[in-house]
C-alpha cells in the first residue's frame, strides 16, 4: 500500500509541476498518457508506441491519475479498504487481489467502452478490494447461516454511487472499469483466501 501511494503520488507531482511550468513541457501529462494510459485500441487494430505497450499498460494506467482530486479520493479509499485486505491476506495476497482486479479492470473497459478513450486511475483497483471484502463477507455470513442482507446492501449502495458519480462527471466515468475490478477482485479473494474457500466448500456440502 505506501509503495502504491509512492509511486501514485510521485507520478501525479512530476504532471502538476509539469502542468503549471515548473519542470519540463506542460506536454509531459499529454506525453505520459500516450504511453502510460489504458488504450483499447491498443488491443484491436491500433499501433503501440511500443512493442509491450498493450500488455503493459494493464499495470501503468492504474499508476496515472487525472489530478489532484482524482488522486485524492483514490489513495484515501486505498487505505480504507486496503488495511481489511492485508489483515485478513498479508500483503502478497493484497498484491494478487489488487493486481488481479486492475487486470479485470481494464478488461471489462476494453470490451464494454464505446467510443475508446484513454483510461488512467487505481480506481478498478480499489473496486476490486471492495468486492475482496463483500467476498469474504458473504461466505462468512453464508457459512455461519447468517442473513446476506449488509452483503447486497453494500452492493447495491455501490451501484448507486457509481450511477450518482457518473451523473455528476457527465457520463466521464469509467464505470466498465470498476464493474470489471469489482468481479475479479470478488473472484481473486475467494482464490487467495484459503480460509474462504474452505468456508465456501463446506457451505457447499451443507444439506
Amino acid at each position: 500500500m505506501l509503495l502504491l501511494t509512492v509511486i501514485c503520488c510521485g507520478n501525479e507531482l512530476v504532471l502538476q509541476l509539469a502542468d503549471y511550468r515548473l519542470i519540463g513541457s506542460t506536454r509531459l501529462r499529454g506525453l505520459v498518457y500516450d504511453y502510460g494510459a489504458f488504450w483499447p485500441g491498443l488491443l484491436s487494430d491500433w499501433t503501440p508506441n511500443y512493442t509491450a505497450q498493450p500488455t503493459l499498460m494493464f499495470l501503468t494506467y492504474g499508476l496515472l491519475h487525472g489530478g489532484l482530486a482524482h488522486l485524492a479520493v483514490n489513495m484515501i479509499t486505498l487505505w480504507s479498504l486496503g488495511g481489511p485486505v492485508v489483515e485478513r491476506v498479508g500483503a502478497r495476497g493484497f498484491g494478487l487481489v489488487y493486481a488481479g482486479a486492475q487486470a479485470g479492470g481494464g478488461a471489462v473497459f476494453a470490451l464494454l467502452a464505446q467510443p475508446f478513450p484513454p483510461m488512467v486511475g487505481a480506481s478498478g483497483a480499489l473496486f476490486g478490494l471492495a468486492g475482496a471484502l463483500l467476498a469474504w463477507n458473504y461466505v462468512d455470513r453464508f457459512t455461519r447461516r447468517e442473513g446476506l442482507w449488509p452483503v447486497a446492501n453494500a452492493t447495491f449502495w455501490l451501484v448507486m454511487l457509481n450511477l450518482v458519480l457518473w451523473w455528476a462527471m457527465g457520463g466521464q466515468l469509467a464505470w466498465e472499469t470498476h464493474l470489471g475490478g469489482f468481479i475479479a477482485g470478488w473472484i481473486m479473494a475467494l482464490l487467495v483466501d484459503p480460509r474462504a474457500q474452505g468456508r465456501a466448500e463446506d457451505a457447499e456440502d451443507t444439506p
